[in-house]
């Protein structure tokens, strides 16, 4: 057995146990739900999401926080279920979808046991700014197989987010001093994945 040889299938030996445990889980997007609520006027919230997801989660079975996490949004198709207000939102005040048509999110850590999951740390980037975030996993649920053959798993997660970090700064004061639109920002993902 020459030396190259050797190599070769020590190399093979090493990694395709942890190969064997990997996958890639594609997001779907009919069942698959990215929300938003943010305080309007100081005294209620108001909800929105976006209907077009894309994405890709790679889940190692044999250590789950070796997983990571891709996801892509498309502005444009913000909905609040007011098409004025969702204008606004589109408009260079907020999202300026003209110029920023994604907002992304890149998983670098996630936090857990092995077996459980408790945090996904990534990269937030929303008009072209980016910062890291923290989402608590509510749950990961275990593989099942759908009525047409397909593995599917889901996933819920939240994060709370500061919307001035990222330059939607866009705001107006209330005579009582406070504003139109809160800072603070609840995100909440209920997602459903297809393996690959």
């Amino acid at each position: 057995m020459n030396r190259s040889f050797r190599i070769l299938l020590t190399i093979l030996l090493v990694t395709t146990p942890v190969l064997a445990h990997a996958a890639t889980w594609q997001i779907d997007p009919a069942h698959a739900t990215i929300e938003f609520k943010v305080r309007h006027l100081m005294v209620a919230w108001v909800k929105g999401a976006f209907p077009k997801v894309e994405g890709t989660v790679e889940i190692d079975e044999g250590n789950l926080a070796n997983s990571k996490v891709s996801v892509t949004l498309d502005t444009a198709a913000i909905d609040t279920n007011h098409p004025k207000r969702d204008e606004h939102l589109r408009s260079p005040d907020f999202f300026d979808v003209a110029k920023y048509p994604t907002i992304t999110f890149v998983s670098r850590k996630i936090v857990g046991d092995g077996t459980a999951l408790q945090q996904l740390i990534g990269d937030l980037t929303i008009r072209g700014t980016t910062r890291e975030v923290t989402l608590d996993i509510a749950e990961l649920t275990p593989a099942i197989k759908d009525p047409w053959g397909n593995l599917r798993r889901g996933a819920t997660a939240t994060a709370t987010i500061n919307r001035k970090d990222f330059g939607l700064t866009w705001n107006k004061l209330l005579e009582t001093g406070g504003a139109v639109v809160g800072d603070e920002v609840k995100i909440s993902l209920d997602i459903e994945l297809i393996k690959k």
